[in-house]
């Protein structure tokens, strides 16, 4: 048996208020930026270093771009699962382009609120359709349901 994973995990904050489009059958997109940063101490010199990632996000689940528009601003704090995808396009002057998304969609994504930005604390959202996503306030420990499990 031949078995691969694509999951990505985030934690860090949105660079700048999510841009939501629109397909041309109608259906929304959110994309957005989330900075990720790691910092140390520099052994030479004992001078503090951080280094921060940008990580482009886009969320195709329609309940979680719903999420996106009426939460999410520049700043807010988030936990992202979703999976890596490379694509390629071409801009505006005919050149290729390849970039690297953490993608949203089906029901292997969710995205968590970490912060009191619009939204109390540690609510989080799965894009499965059959699974409700709760988190326990007190300790953020993310509680999965599925109705379609045997209660034994």
């Amino acid at each position: 048996m031949h078995m691969s994973i694509n999951k990505v995990i985030l934690v860090g904050n949105v660079g700048q208020d999510p841009e939501i489009r629109s397909t041309q059958d109608g259906r929304e997109i959110a994309n957005f930026s989330i900075a990720t940063s790691d910092s140390w101490k520099d052994k030479n010199t004992g001078e503090k270093k951080e280094k921060t990632e940008w990580h482009r996000v886009v969320i195709f689940s329609p309940g979680l771009v719903n999420i996106v528009k009426n939460y999410i601003k520049k700043g807010s704090k988030l936990y992202v699962e979703g999976s890596l995808q490379t694509r390629k396009w071409t801009d505006n002057s005919g050149a290729e382009k390849l970039t690297t998304e953490i993608v949203l969609q089906n029901f292997n994504s969710v995205l968590q609120i970490l912060d009191s930005r619009g939204q109390p604390s540690g609510d989080s959202y799965s894009s499965g359709s059959t699974s409700a996503a709760r988190s326990s306030r007190n300790n953020d420990v993310q509680i999965e349901e599925n109705d379609d499990e045997i209660p034994f």
